[in-house]
């Protein structure tokens, strides 16, 4: 039985990858469906109408706050095409604008454009929740860096709304956004 350990070796090597992707794709994140049955149900037109504002920080992969942050905002929907324009002012006194292009689409689903963003942003709600992904050309010290963005918001009650997002590139975690969203 040569041919035993050999064969027995060769699976391994096909098998495990396998067993380990597999595993990894179990222990992936939620889904927006995980939140369908929570309420208020968030409907990025009706809460991004009119002006808010958020505040917010950023931590690095250790945790630590390295940046923080505000931002006033405007919304303004005609069907369903939106326009959100935000103003952010860092603590360090830089500002930055963006001006989100948003469309509602059918079954919970959501597409974004903004100058800084690189391509188009995906988002899917369901319930409370909102899951945000895009790639951000982000500029650090005279550099910019692509970086991905997977944003998830929670609507609290229907003035506030929670936000944690997960910053990475080439799939290694950069550090985690949070914001807290205020509607007067």
């Amino acid at each position: 039985m040569p041919n035993g350990p050999v064969l027995s070796r060769r699976c391994l090597r096909v098998l495990l990858p396998l067993a380990l992707a597999a595993g990894l794709l179990g222990c992936a994140g939620p889904s927006p469906a995980d939140y369908a049955s929570q309420t208020p149900v968030l409907d990025l037109p009706t809460y991004f109408n009119g002006p808010m504002t958020a505040h917010g920080i950023f931590t690095d992969r250790s945790g630590k706050v390295v940046r923080r942050f505000t931002v006033a905002m405007t919304g303004r929907w005609t069907g369903n095409e939106g326009v959100l324009e935000e103003d952010f002012v860092y603590s360090d006194g830089e500002k930055q604008r963006r001006v989100w292009r948003i469309r509602k689409e059918a079954g919970g689903r959501y597409i974004g454009r903004a100058d800084d963003v690189i391509g188009e942003a995906t988002g899917v709600a369901a319930g409370n929740a909102l899951n945000w992904r895009y790639t951000l050309a982000l500029p650090v010290d005279g550099t910019v860096y692509e970086v991905q963005f997977d944003d998830w918001m929670y609507l609290m009650d229907d003035k506030v709304m929670l936000n944690k997002a997960v910053m990475s590139k080439f799939g290694v975690r950069l550090g985690e956004v949070t914001l807290s969203f205020y509607k007067p």
